[in-house]
């Protein structure tokens, strides 16, 4: 394992050098070749190779030792010091073992082919190579459809615990208190986190992903990159896919809940795309105030919560939201240490049910365009009709425009607190 991580770092910064050093054939000398030294040689520590200026050398301090003095795959041993050509491919090795080896070829006017590596061994992963106009090589069409998948599935999650949850309490009101529901949404986002997380970072939800863009953008675990085209595009693909999960976990609440809320809306003398109807519409999409805390069922009215009023309210809960998964998630932020860094997804979760427990009576607490588009969409098809989209006062912009508002604002206040602070 220790060999490993000797060979991935190394592998990392000669993958930097070529990238950004490339010397073209046609202007540029190959430099003076030296002897490389063979796995064969027993050194009592590795040798530090002490690099020249100019062409396409190492210039960091990386362990100078290649596998052999012969290519049978066809590439030549790399030693530093040496230049490489567009058009050639080189062989590069570490460490005691033959099999921390790999062959790389650096295509001619193709960056793309610059940064496509031959594994000697599939030991070797998730090694990095340079910014070179495509951005990191892990992140090939296959892992970007990997971590688009686990956005959807995990936003499908929360839809399933948290608006689930909404649709249990309120067509059969088996779960008695706000805090009851706001725990499940909790729970539910947690699971959603711990499920996902590896393959996509887990924002599965779209104002995060923009507050990852706009703040966080190619840092070590960031899902997305300096390069403001590519990573706008990853990131509208993830807002994407968090639409899609949320719907389709809307769309399989509706099944199973379905014969629920009519008994619901037929208890209530409720007509499905009338007015007042967003009591039971409330089981998908978001409203304000709360139907649940308004009219002859609570003390608050429409005109107690204007659509501004709640536009700040989204935008301020996202904030909360935000600053915190900032700053539990900040490398620089010791407070949990290595052992407890599992415990952040819960920290989440539990930050998700605190505000829930404030601000559902007044918004429904959505923080989350796709949780609360997605099945409103859902709801829409289903015989709510204007009720969901654009709703009763047209406000379902809310829900869209105060979390993607407010989440950046987080996120940056969070980072400039660790930046003054730690």
């Amino acid at each position: 394992a220790n060999q490993k991580r000797q060979c991935s770092k190394w592998w990392v910064a000669f993958e930097k050098e070529i990238a950004i050093n490339i010397v073209p054939s046609s202007k540029h000398r190959m430099s003076e070749l030296k002897e490389p030294i063979t796995l064969d040689e027993q050194a009592p520590e590795p040798r530090l190779c002490s690099v020249p200026d100019g062409g396409a050398s190492l210039r960091r301090r990386v362990p100078c030792r290649v596998k052999s003095n012969d290519s049978a795959d066809g590439g030549r041993n790399f030693v530093a010091g040496q230049s490489i050509r567009e058009g050639e491919c080189i062989r590069i090795g570490c460490g005691e073992d033959s099999k921390c080896v790999k062959l790389t070829c650096i295509a001619a006017g193709s960056s793309m082919e610059r940064h496509r590596l031959l594994k000697a061994n599939s030991d070797l992963e998730n090694v990095d190579a340079a910014d070179d106009g495509n951005d990191n090589v892990e992140w090939t069409t296959m892992k970007l459809l990997r971590a688009l998948l686990a956005e959807a599935i995990g936003t499908f999650i929360i839809v399933i615990f948290g608006v689930g949850t909404v649709c249990t309490v309120v067509s059969t009101g088996a779960q008695k208190g706000l805090w009851q529901v706001a725990v499940v949404w909790g729970f539910g986002v947690t699971i959603a986190i711990l499920c996902t997380g590896e393959a996509s970072g887990a924002h599965l939800n779209p104002a995060v992903s923009l507050a990852f863009l706009l703040v966080r953008p190619g840092t070590s675990g960031s899902t997305f990159t300096p390069r403001w085209s590519s990573g706008l595009y990853r990131c509208l693909m993830y807002m994407l896919a968090q639409t899609i999960g949320a719907i389709i976990g809307g769309a399989i609440n509706l099944g199973i809940f379905g014969s629920a809320i009519r008994a619901f809306e037929r208890a209530k003398g409720i007509d499905r795309g009338g007015p007042g109807s967003e009591l039971s519409a409330m089981m998908f999409g978001e409203y304000f105030p709360n139907p649940g805390f308004a009219g002859e069922d609570g003390p608050l009215s429409k005109s107690d919560v204007t659509p501004f009023s709640a536009f700040c309210i989204e935008a301020w809960g996202t904030l909360v939201l935000c600053f915190v998964i900032f700053l539990v998630t900040h490398p620089k932020n010791k407070i949990l240490g290595k052992d407890s860094r599992p415990m952040v997804p819960y920290f989440i979760g539990f930050t998700v049910a605190g505000l829930i427990s404030l601000y559902a009576p007044l918004t429904q607490a959505g923080w989350n365009p796709a949780r609360d588009f997605g099945p409103r969409v859902v709801a829409a098809f289903a015989g709510w009709g204007e009720i969901a989209i654009p709703g009763p006062r047209g406000g379902f912009w809310v829900y869209i425009l105060g979390p993607l508002v407010g989440g950046p604002i987080g996120a940056a206040l969070a980072e400039a607190f660790i930046f003054i602070s730690l």
